[in-house]
């Protein structure tokens, strides 16, 4: 399919609308680009295929980053994807410099998702199959080294991350036991038999904790938002932050590609991935947490690429990576189109038209993109007290919506008020983040494992990926001397075997 095909007036209309769709999805805590594409398919039926997939990707990359935008400008994240900007970008914001932040999250996830695409374009069949070879053992390990990140997120203070997971784990376990079957912690609340919801706990924890703060402060409410001013030279520093840390954005990248590509990881597991790895491999870790500009990089990279690592299991194998691919394998199925090897032979015209839509959504996403940031810092430049509304009104919004539930915004207070407690008390709200979000894949993946060896260990050990999860888990732990010295005393050993 060549270029001219895609730009006509039935393909571009509805891809450009669905993009600046996102710039509201993303923007607007509590939604979220799955629930933007549960409420494009039914508009795309009567459509192309092509003109309705071209829509379901707009929204996607268009939505994921501009969740980093209330991240950043007001410590709530807009997606969950976007959670791992409350840190760097949030404080880059406070110093004055939330243009910058802005303008870094906007290129870089232009960039990242150009080398997603690219990856998918290029790696589909041998990353995919990597993928499908992961078991519940693997599985496993790969969501415990997930958590320990948390202790890299946390390094001057690691035990008080480990209790900020384990209060995450505990959390996860509320509901319905999917082995067993089993009502656990619910206190006979039928809203709770099925769990906590994720995002109202993500806003009350970020967002509405940062509104007691704000109350709480001796400071007055009516002093001005973080300043997302333009400052002379900013673009022309922008850039020279992206070409000096042009390889830490590829390697964020390819790292977002490869978690993406694995079934049920998403962009938000690859954003908090690249970060924990970015922050153990710097010379510097101490900064990051505190403004630092390759916190405010690594992320932002990562999410947009893993967005189309996603697609790689669900176009090769019709395996979906996410739940937005898994939105995507019922519209092809509903274009009467069959995801899998075949799709590459069969519809070679529509998939090259796929690749060549992402490709270009990339460079839609920078105006786009640069709109929201527009339209955010107008808003931003009311008084603090207004825009502290604004934001517990939003926060209301956000957690009512995911399920028109009206317990969503008890539980988005509950735990707005715990956020605050903690915070007072220096305990980081990030590990309890991403202990919510992996908890559930950590207790199923180990029970039925445990199922399948009969009650045995020895699966969890004997494999190559698992070992290689183990040695990063210990690597975070431990750190890097004691691996290396390790290593040392391993090869003196052999060296003396051998004389």
């Amino acid at each position: 399919m060549g270029i001219a095909e895609i730009f006509t007036f039935d393909i571009l209309w509805p891809w450009i609308l669905s993009m600046l769709l996102g710039v509201v999805v993303g923007a607007t805590p509590g939604l979220s680009a799955t629930m933007a594409v549960a409420l494009i398919i039914p508009i795309t039926y009567y459509m192309e295929p092509l003109a309705g997939l071209s829509m379901i990707i707009g929204v996607t990359f268009t939505s994921i980053f501009t969740g980093d935008i209330p991240a950043t400008l007001l410590r709530i994240p807009g997606t969950p994807a976007s959670g791992v900007a409350v840190l760097d970008s949030y404080e880059l914001a406070k110093k004055g410099r939330g243009r910058l932040a802005l303008m870094l999250n906007l290129l870089c996830s232009a960039i990242g998702g150009f080398i997603g695409v690219t990856m998918l374009v290029f790696l589909s069949p041998p990353l995919s199959k990597i993928a499908l070879k992961f078991t519940h053992f693997q599985y496993f390990w790969l969501g415990v080294f997930g958590l320990s990140i948390s202790a890299a997120l946390s390094m001057k203070a690691p035990m008080k991350g480990v209790v900020s997971a384990c209060l995450g784990l505990l959390v996860s376990t509320i509901g319905i036991d999917a082995t067993t079957g089993y009502a656990r912690f619910h206190f006979g609340n039928a809203d709770l038999s099925g769990g906590v919801s994720f995002v109202p706990a993500m806003i009350g924890l970020f967002g509405l904790s940062e509104v007691l703060n704000s109350v709480h402060s001796s400071a007055t409410l009516r002093r001005q938002a973080v300043s997302v001013e333009e400052k002379p030279g900013e673009l022309r520093e922008v850039f020279a932050n992206i070409f000096g840390n042009k390889l830490l954005i590829m390697r964020s990248s390819i790292l977002g590609t490869i978690v993406g590509a694995l079934p049920g990881a998403g962009a938000d597991i690859a954003a908090w991935f690249s970060y924990g790895v970015e922050k153990k491999m710097s010379r510097e870790p101490d900064k990051f947490g505190t403004g630092h500009v390759p916190g405010v990089i690594a992320p932002t990279s990562a999410n947009n690429a893993a967005v189309a690592g996603a697609w790689i299991p669900a176009l090769v194998f019709g395996i979906p990576g996410d739940s937005v691919t898994a939105l995507v394998l019922g519209a092809m199925i509903m274009y009467n189109l069959r995801p899998g090897p075949m799709i590459f032979t069969e519809s070679a015209d529509l998939v090259n038209g796929l690749f060549a839509v992402a490709y270009i959504s990339q460079i839609f996403l920078v105006p786009v993109g640069y709109i929201g940031i527009r339209i955010f810092s107008w808003l931003l430049k009311m008084p603090k007290n207004l825009v502290m509304g604004g934001v517990i009104l939003f926060s209301i919004v956000g957690s009512y919506a995911i399920n028109n539930n009206p317990f969503d915004v008890l539980l988005m207070t509950i735990f707005g008020v715990v956020g605050y407690f903690l915070e007072k008390n220096e305990i980081p709200l990030s590990p309890m983040i991403l202990g919510i979000i992996l908890g559930n894949i950590i207790e199923n993946n180990l029970r039925i494992g445990l199922l399948k060896s009969e009650g045995s260990l020895w699966p969890f050990f004997d494999n190559p990926v698992c070992l290689f999860l183990i040695f990063c888990i210990v690597f975070i732990f431990a750190g890097e001397k004691f691996v290396r010295a390790a290593f040392r005393g391993v090869l003196s050993m052999s060296g003396r075997g051998k004389k």
